[in-house]
């Protein structure tokens, strides 16, 4: 009888010398699509750690749902084009300009176009941020919710900025800016062996490669004045005055959460509130479903192929997905091909054709061979984690810089698909099975990214509850881009010290000279 009464006294006294978990306000400003797949983990991890999220959404957004058991939801009328059917339709443009030829007049076409559309794509954003400036409720609601930490995708302003209308600290889950990579937003980046995205450099240069590198990045800076400039600085100018430049916001974000790291990046300069969190949306594979299971199962010695080419692309040209399947056809390995358009009449008896793959447990699986992939981030950073040699199919955006950085580190076989045919994707499809350096090379990149302290996304979430608790993280940000281009280069210090010794030898010469003249007179009067 005394020991039933001990229990609970036990119980309290064990309740209280465990530390306190104070569950924290968090508001999310994110982007839809694919990007949203990564944010929902973060989001997903917090709420388990009992964290209340509030997730600001469009009305027309398409992945990311009004209702939720991970989080509350914001909706903000929208009536642009920045939906499901903007970028089906963007990416079809962008295929057909790639598969009509590789002649200069088709790049700057192509250049052309992802410029137009993205800026339609900011437009949209600066509106619907001006919606929720313009709403008072919403204001209010988030003034009264008195939230701890706002974490945005910087791929769009909306969170930068409400950071600073309404002072709460910023964390961005980030790769890419409205400016371009994340990096060059923050950290020292030498161009002379710091390659642009896109520009499908290592960062060992030739002269004209870094040449090319400088080229491409004042052509960069050229054209983040055309697309993201007008609408951004619009909205500062309106709201704030014109003394706030909109990337200035950016740049003084607490901590960068980084959807990279060093197995994928080449080494290059970093800063304190830069946070490394490559691959955190990997995990030990899962199970497959019965049948799934079976059909690998049934793969034997030759193993199988998996393809698939993310969220937004789930078939390609009729005249593409021929040829992927003839060659595909004549391999001995088994195929599941996530695909959703016209059954291929050149399909092989091989292949299994699915509306949804679960991508994870396939790459975990023993029996899986490779991985034929677009080269989307959160795919590369799969298959560096469970250590699957990639053939490369490169479509739109980063993928074709993310592939090439694979394939510069002999884990990756890329095909062009304007001109890709039957005989040059299974050539791609027989290196990467056949020849070990791709396996190994892939498996010695995994070996590293497993080998670390902490797991990705506990180091993620720490630092956003770091912030929660510290209400931000001045000492580790610089406030090196408030500085003039002149002062950050020291030009005016190097200009001043050559000017004062340029004053000195002058003067010096001048005593000299001065002095030479006396003495000489003198010693002539003597004579």
């Amino acid at each position: 009888m005394k020991m039933h009464h001990s229990v609970p006294i036990i119980v309290l006294t064990l309740l209280c010398t465990l530390p306190g978990i104070d569950g924290g306000k968090v508001l999310v400003f994110p982007l839809d699509g694919s990007h949203w797949v990564n944010m929902k983990i973060l989001i997903e991890e917090l709420h388990a750690k009992g964290h209340n999220v509030t997730v600001l959404r469009a009305s027309n957004s398409w992945y990311i749902k009004k209702d939720s058991p991970f989080y509350n939801s914001i909706t903000i009328p929208n009536t642009g084009g920045f939906d499901e059917e903007f970028f089906s339709s963007m990416i079809n443009q962008l295929l057909k300009i790639k598969r009509e030829g590789n002649s200069i007049w088709n790049r700057i076409q192509l250049q052309y176009e992802v410029i137009l559309k993205f800026k339609s794509m900011h437009e949209d954003m600066t509106q619907m941020i001006e919606n929720i400036l313009e709403d008072k409720v919403i204001i209010k609601s988030i003034q009264d919710a008195h939230y701890d930490v706002i974490l945005a995708d910087p791929a769009v302003g909306g969170g930068a900025i409400l950071a600073h209308k309404f002072n709460i600290p910023l964390v961005f889950n980030a790769r890419w800016t409205i400016n371009g990579e994340g990096h060059f937003a923050i950290a020292p980046s030498p161009l002379s062996y710091v390659p642009v995205p896109g520009i499908e450099l290592t960062d060992m240069m030739s002269f004209l490669q870094r040449a090319k590198n400088v080229l491409i990045y004042f052509f960069t800076l050229f054209q983040i004045t055309k697309i993201a400039d007008p609408p951004y600085k619009s909205l500062c100018h309106k709201h704030f005055g014109p003394d706030v430049h909109y990337f200035t916001l950016f740049q003084d974000a607490d901590i960068w959460l980084m959807r990279t790291d060093f197995t994928f990046e080449f080494p290059r300069p970093t800063m304190p509130n830069i946070v490394y969190m490559g691959g955190f949306q990997c995990k030990p594979a899962k199970p497959l479903p019965a049948d799934l299971e079976e059909f690998v199962q049934s793969s034997g010695q030759h193993g199988v192929i998996i393809m698939t080419l993310g969220t937004l692309i789930a078939q390609l040209p009729h005249d593409v997905t021929e040829e992927i399947a003839a060659a595909f056809a004549q391999i001995p390995q088994k195929v599941i091909w996530r695909y959703t358009g016209p059954r291929p009449v050149t399909l092989g008896n091989n292949t299994l054709l699915v509306d949804w793959l679960p991508q994870n447990d396939l790459l975990g699986h023993t029996q899986i061979k490779a991985f034929v992939a677009h080269g989307g981030t959160n795919g590369v950073q799969e298959a560096i984690y469970h250590g699957v040699p990639i053939v490369g199919l490169p479509l739109v955006f980063d993928q074709p810089d993310n592939l090439f950085r694979m394939e510069a580190k002999g884990t990756a076989k890329n095909v062009d698909i304007g001109t890709l045919d039957r005989t040059v994707f299974l050539e791609a499809l027989k290196e990467v099975l056949y020849n070990p350096v791709y396996k190994e090379n892939m498996q010695r990149l995994s070996r590293l990214h497993h080998d670390q302290p902490m797991k990705p996304l506990d180091r993620a979430v720490f630092w956003i509850e770091f912030i929660m608790r510290n209400g931000g993280a001045p000492h580790l940000r610089t406030q090196s881009f408030r500085m003039s281009w002149i002062a950050y280069h020291s030009i005016d210090v190097i200009l001043t010290l050559i000017a004062t010794l340029f004053i000195c030898v002058f003067l010096t010469m001048y005593v000299m000279r001065y002095l030479f003249r006396v003495l000489f007179k003198t010693k002539v009067k003597r004579v």
